[in-house]
């Protein structure tokens, strides 16, 4: 059987364009991207926690060290400068290397400068109330 994983996630980069002239697609800080693990022409999705769209496109690179995080072409239209997205990338593998496997995952800070890596997410607790 094979199992859907998340591969890889810049979490809560900063849209710095939106350009919808250029030719379709997300340029992504190329630093950013290798951190991450993220390929270029890699199909990415982006989840826009402004507005809550969700959206599929590929990655394209974007000068190292720039902080570019770029939503262009049709897809321009689901996200503005300043918003706070999340980009995401999954893999396809066995049940047994499913077991084995950790995701990269990169926190930026408002600039798109890299904070902190992880390979897991903390267990969600229940709140007080």
């Amino acid at each position: 059987m094979q199992v859907t994983l998340l591969k890889c996630k810049l979490h809560r980069v900063t849209a710095t364009h939106v350009e919808l002239d250029y030719e379709g697609s997300c340029a992504i800080d190329g630093h950013l991207m290798e951190v991450a693990g993220i390929r270029e022409y890699e199909q990415i999705q982006i989840y826009n926690i402004n507005n809550g769209e969700r959206f599929t496109t590929y990655a394209i690179r974007a000068e190292d060290h720039s902080g570019i995080i770029s939503v262009n072409g049709a897809a321009a239209h689901k996200a503005n400068p300043n918003d706070l997205l999340i980009i995401a990338t999954y893999a396809t593998m066995s049940e047994a290397e499913a077991d084995q496997f950790k995701p990269k995952l990169v926190y930026v800070d408002r600039e798109n400068n890299i904070t902190h890596t992880r390979n897991t997410i903390p267990v969600q607790m229940k709140k007080a109330v």
